[in-house]
């Protein structure tokens, strides 16, 4: 999809720098879309999303699955690379936020869709912090995180009372975690889902396993000892006492 011409307007005719949106759309179920997601994205001058093509990012296909309209709007994609290597992120991160400023100094709003919630181990949160250090104005717009939305797909509460809730961002957690009293959530365990299921069986615990959470080959299980075979990079377990 082709960019937006950005048209550099000075102070005197717009009055302000542009303002930097996190949008959360959710995990994947297009009517978990808030309505005030859909208010933002649609008062936004341009709208962004992390990867390489803008069509292919699963966001940008939920916005579009909610509101059809959306497709009209200005959207360019942000490369975000899958590397564990510090060096390379820092420096993505640093040339996404570059990016967006340009389009911020003009005096354009920028919306970022970000899968889930925009607070909850999101993608728009480095270029969030890089933008303010920067003097840009920023604004979080909440979406339903996927940990919730895969409760309810398994018709289940997370915690109640006075019970903790423990959100676990890599297997390397899991064996100090798994001590934690209350429920953990296992986020994104990746190519380790193997090792993950045999440390939480071999633990005494069991759990339940979402994939794909309200996307197409959404896949549910109720018992870990149940799942058959790998399972892909939008999945999570939860696991309770």
């Amino acid at each position: 999809m082709a960019k937006k011409t950005i048209q550099v307007i000075s102070d005197g005719e717009r009055g302000r720098a542009g303002i930097f949106y996190g949008i959360g759309v959710g995990p994947g179920d297009p009517e978990l879309l808030t309505l005030k997601a859909v208010r933002v994205m649609e008062e936004c001058d341009v709208l962004a999303v992390p990867g390489k093509d803008v069509k292919d990012s699963i966001a940008y296909q939920i916005a579009i699955r909610a509101v059809p309209k959306l497709e009209n709007k200005s959207w360019f994609s942000v490369p975000m690379p899958m590397t564990r290597d510090d060096k390379c992120l820092r420096e993505s991160h640093e040339q996404a936020a570059d990016q967006m400023i340009e389009y911020l100094k003009s005096g354009q709003d920028v919306g970022f869709v970000n899968l889930g919630d925009v607070a909850v181990y999101a993608t728009f949160l480095y270029l969030h912090d890089l933008i303010l250090k920067k003097g840009f104005s920023t604004r979080l717009v909440n979406g339903v995180p996927s940990f919730c939305a895969a409760a309810s797909a398994l018709n289940a509460g997370l915690v109640l009372g006075k019970e903790q809730l423990h959100l676990l961002s890599s297997p390397e957690q899991l064996e100090e975690g798994l001590k934690l009293p209350g429920t953990k959530v296992i986020m994104k365990p990746g190519k380790s889902f193997e090792k993950v299921k045999h440390q939480i069986l071999d633990s005494g615990y069991d759990a339940m396993v979402v994939e794909n959470c309200g996307l197409p080959g959404e896949k549910i299980c109720r018992s870990l000892r149940d799942w058959d075979g790998a399972a892909g990079y939008y999945c999570l377990l939860i696991v309770k006492d």
